[in-house]
């Protein structure tokens, strides 16, 4: 097993888009539903497996049982003697017991379910080498969090450090709950900010874990990631990926227009041409552009991800000169986008996003919307700012409103969120960590 791994620290380091990062609603919403195809597609193969070719599932196929661990809610401060119940799942149909590895997978922004302990690259591997799947519920996210938790004075415990040494004490308890010795490996798995999770638990608990597998990792933290959008624009760019040189340029215009049209104040006909659930104002300005930019945004990220969602499809809109100026073809790929998603209309409010952020009701399913705009205010930043000249859409999309949110919604003034990612840089090393045995896999958009 040992012989799988490099001993040094390796990089990829191609074009890649995170999961990282700050959008508008149309970004958690495009998330969320990927989330469920992610889940839905896994649920279909193993059902496929189990049914229909018993030959290939293995005898003991079981469904993970939800389990909670009892967790410190604060590992820093022994005085406090508050807990919270941590969800995992445990696969041990491919465990070669009692010496085979163990591969941990690491739940980040979002809810887990039995799924992420059925399939994924992780659990592919564990067959090949007779792995013992384990796979955890981040802090804060999904059932994993007490009832007040989102409360403002309760929600301080979301931290990556808090997160790390949930893992490590999770850790303890497999150790004991399967008689686990030094003769087991441990390897640990994530994905974007679990990524970033995966190469730090390495990073910070050598001793714990023999390897790290981090794909699509950013763990340098930045305040103002332009970095994204430039991805973003040449992805729409090229063909190789449904885009084309025509398709950035049509809609580079079309959202020119558009900025255009909000700064002369014709909020009456964007409501009506982009189907707004409300009349648009002056406030809504940064919302409302920043929700048309997610579309495309989030068809770059998870480009082909659903069958029905990516680059090429909203590219050959805005190619299509038959369908009148690029201003309309950005209506149609709104409409497109509205019945991809089962949406009426378009929901471009500022209030409402305000108000989406400071609810302090936690749901067990789904993104954590709040949890993750204040761990971007106290650690990462991550902004998808477009102030950039290559960026293709609005101007008006800047740091500036990205970091009022922080402000209004948890107190956070704009110097603290730019000294909390300073922190972060420095006290995981940014994209220079110090560590070994890390495999950072990064690739291109297919």
């Amino acid at each position: 097993m040992k012989s799988y791994f490099c001993s040094t620290l390796l990089f990829f380091s191609f074009l890649v888009l995170w999961e990282f990062g700050i959008g508008g609603k149309n970004f958690f919403l495009i998330k969320q539903k990927l989330y469920q195809y992610r889940s839905l597609r896994a649920m279909k193969e193993l059902y496929y497996l189990q049914h229909l070719q018993l030959g290939q599932a293995p005898a003991n196929w079981n469904i993970p049982k939800e389990a909670f661990f009892t967790q410190p809610l604060d590992h820093f401060s022994r005085q406090t003697n508050a807990t919270y119940n941590q969800r995992y799942w445990v696969n041990p149909d491919f465990w070669n017991s009692p010496n085979g590895p163990v591969f941990l997978h690491i739940g980040g922004e979002a809810a887990l379910s039995e799924y992420s302990a059925l399939a994924g690259e992780h659990v592919e591997l564990a067959e090949k080498y007779g792995a013992l799947v384990v796979s955890v519920e981040h802090r804060y996210y999904g059932a994993s969090i007490n009832l007040d938790g989102l409360t403002d004075k309760n929600i301080r415990f979301l931290s990556s450090q808090q997160a790390l040494a949930d893992l490590a004490a999770f850790h303890f308890h497999i150790v004991q709950q399967y008689n686990l010795t030094r003769n087991n490996t441990w390897i640990c798995f994530g994905g974007s900010y679990p990524g970033s999770l995966s190469a730090w638990f390495r990073l910070k608990f050598p001793h714990l874990v023999y390897a790290a597998v981090a794909s699509s990792a950013p763990v340098r933290a930045e305040m103002d990631f332009t970095g994204y959008n430039k991805v973003v624009s040449q992805s729409l760019s090229d063909p190789v990926v449904g885009g084309s040189p025509k398709c950035r340029r049509a809609t580079a215009e079309a959202f020119h227009i558009v900025e255009q049209m909000v700064n002369d104040g014709k909020f009456a006909q964007l409501t009506e041409d982009y189907m707004a659930c409300e009349q648009l104002t002056s406030e809504d300005c940064a919302e409302f552009v920043s929700d048309l930019a997610d579309i495309f945004m989030g068809a770059v990220q998870y480009n082909k991800e659903a069958p029905t969602y990516n680059i090429a499809k909203f590219c050959n809109i805005m190619s299509n000169k038959s369908l009148g100026t690029t201003y309309s073809r950005l209506i149609v790929a709104v409409k497109q986008y509205m019945e991809d998603m089962s949406l009426h209309c378009m929901d471009y409010s500022y209030k409402k996003s305000l108000a989406d952020l400071r609810n302090t009701t936690f749901s067990p399913v789904g993104v954590g919307l709040r949890q993750w705009y204040y761990q971007t205010c106290t650690e990462f930043g991550y902004y998808q700012t477009c102030e950039d000249e290559s960026c293709p859409f609005s101007r008006l999309m800047t740091l500036e409103a990205q970091l009022d949110i922080c402000s209004k919604v948890f107190g956070i003034d704009p110097k603290s969120v730019e000294q909390a990612v300073k922190f972060t840089n420095e006290y995981y090393g940014a994209d220079h960590p110090k560590s070994s045995r890390i495999i950072f896999v990064n690739g291109t958009l297919i």
